[in-house]
């Protein structure tokens, strides 16, 4: 029966994420330790593989439709995978299934819980404020961030707390990709945000899989009910109304946040 309730959870967080576009490692993460009672370090690396097979037939998709903006993936990548082998390394050297590490990562999922929840907020109130540039030139200056060292950092910031608790790299990607690169069509803000979390969730992901922090029967299954989840919430999502969910969504995640920062 365990292995139904996977396939379910699985379904629901791809049903979100084909809805809203939230990243699932926010929903699938917390799922999987207060409902299932998995191990930090297992729900996390299990994740990230999770996140790397299901953005990565995305990206392949958006990427044969030329809406993949490569240059801010690429900066953003020269960040976050060098900071991913940094943490990983780490990780390697004190063990991540010991007691100290577990509660860092706890610790640290709550923190990106409640940074994700307030990315939500961001978008679903605010939203863009700068007209997306249209012509070729104007998509080109929109490629251009404020300054060139600003997306390796935040890249660095997002690989490390991505690595450490799998969350990160959707809403709070996005986030940031709205604050670096203003004037970027939102499509191509969402596809950069999805193409650059391949590279760096498949890094992390096999990291811990060395590490033996990956349940390779929990993903199959996981990835079983997301797929079907994901077309359907796709095809769905022009009938929801996106800011209440994005809105419902924070005040959860900042509940589960809060969890498991003072727990």
């Amino acid at each position: 029966m365990e292995n139904y309730g996977f396939v379910i959870a699985g379904f629901f967080v791809g049903l979100i994420v084909g809805l809203t576009g939230v990243g699932g490692g926010s929903l699938m993460t917390p799922l999987l330790i207060f409902f299932f009672g998995i191990k930090p370090y297992l729900a996390v690396g299990t994740d990230l593989l999770f996140a790397a097979f299901t953005k990565a037939g995305g990206t392949f998709s958006l990427s044969r439709r030329g809406l993949v903006p490569w240059k801010p993936v690429l900066s953003l990548c020269a960040g976050s995978i060098p900071a991913a082998l940094v943490t990983l390394l780490v990780l390697h050297e004190v063990g991540p299934s010991s007691p100290e590490v577990q509660h860092v990562m706890s610790t640290s999922l709550g923190i990106a819980l409640l940074l994700t929840a307030c990315a939500m907020l961001y978008k679903a109130i605010r939203g863009r404020q700068l007209a997306p540039a249209t012509t070729a030139e104007g998509l080109a200056e929109a490629t251009r961030p404020r300054h060139w060292s600003l997306p390796i950092l935040f890249g660095a910031v997002i690989g490390s707390l991505v690595t450490l608790t799998s969350v990160g790299a959707g809403a709070i990607g996005v986030t940031v990709l709205m604050i670096l690169y203003p004037r970027l069509p939102l499509a191509g803000i969402i596809a950069a945000d999805i193409a650059y979390a391949v590279p760096l969730t498949m890094v992390a992901g096999l990291g811990h899989a060395s590490l033996g922090s990956v349940d390779w029967y929990l993903l199959a299954s996981l990835l079983a009910g997301s797929l079907p989840g994901i077309w359907l919430g796709s095809r769905l999502s022009h009938k929801v109304p996106d800011r209440l969910i994005r809105g419902l969504l924070s005040l959860v995640l900042a509940w589960v946040s809060t969890k498991l920062v003072f727990a």
